[in-house]
């Protein structure tokens, strides 16, 4: 099903604005899915949609809570856009509730179902697997690595890694995947390392589909990265902002999100406080 023609037009000029204030296209893409999956499901244009139109939308569907959260956040901001300029008195979106963030449950993909999955994976997917389990870059990220992201430094080779919102980071790599990626720049020449036909890059969805059917049910390439942010706390001695800056976080409490608290921790705090492992204060 085809967004009509004032949809159409209404994405596309609310997209034009992001371009003029600098928004990262990663997040113009997102905007882009997210309102065109609206527009075929309200039946009705943009500037009639209703608060009870939007809302029962996003009842209809079965999102994860994050998913239904940034959906909201798009609504938001195309409406207020809208808004401001003069495209529409009112914005739907104003009287339902804003969705909270969920509870953290970081779910860091086990050693042997990462290890299986790199023995099942061809020379793309396995690369794309260790970039997210072993570098903590995202899909999108991985997506999008381009030669000239490999960067010498003294201690070996940096990857520029293009991240949300247009940020970029530098994550150190490890030996094996600089030669990996240095080799795979080599063959191939200047350009996206992996190629596609979403802009000339793989197509991040495609990345992502791909690594988590070799994981299988119900781990994503996602969970990927919470191993990644576990294994660097604890290569970290717990040192949140190290964690915080390779991830490519803003905010440092992301670190409670993605980091699993290893269970030989807790189980040493519990023992730690036993009766057996302290000393009892005496009963008077």
């Amino acid at each position: 099903m085809r967004v009509t023609e004032e949809w159409g037009d209404a994405i596309e000029a609310f997209l034009l604005g992001q371009v003029a204030a600098g928004k990262a296209a990663s997040s113009r893409k997102s905007w882009a899915q997210h309102l065109g999956h609206l527009a075929k499901n309200v039946y009705t244009g943009p500037w009639a949609v209703t608060t009870d139109d939007v809302a029962g939308y996003m009842a209809s569907m079965n999102w994860a809570q994050e998913t239904r959260r940034g959906r909201r956040n798009t609504f938001e901001a195309f409406y207020a856009w809208a808004v401001a300029t003069g495209r529409t008195p009112s914005s739907p979106v104003d009287h339902i509730a804003r969705v909270k963030p969920s509870d953290p449950r970081p779910r860091p993909v086990p050693d042997s179902i990462y290890l299986a999955a790199l023995a099942r994976a061809d020379e793309d997917e396995r690369l794309w697997i260790d970039l997210a389990a072993e570098h903590g870059l995202r899909r999108a990220e991985v997506a999008v690595i381009g030669s000239r992201d490999i960067v010498p430094t003294l201690l070996g080779h940096d990857l520029i890694v293009h991240s949300k919102g247009g940020k970029v980071r530098e994550v150190p790599l490890t030996r094996a995947m600089a030669e990996a990626l240095l080799a795979r720049a080599e063959e191939q020449g200047k350009g996206y390392l992996f190629r596609g036909e979403d802009d000339g890059h793989v197509s991040p969805q495609w990345v992502g589909k791909r690594v988590a059917r070799l994981l299988g049910d119900p781990w994503t390439m996602h969970k990927l990265r919470h191993r990644a942010a576990t294994r660097f706390w604890v290569a970290a001695e717990g040192d949140a902002y190290v964690v915080a800056d390779l991830m490519g976080w803003a905010n440092i409490n992301m670190v409670k999100v993605y980091v699993y608290l290893p269970n030989d921790r807790k189980r040493a705090i519990v023992e730690g406080a036993s009766r057996v492992g302290a000393r009892l204060a005496p009963v008077t």
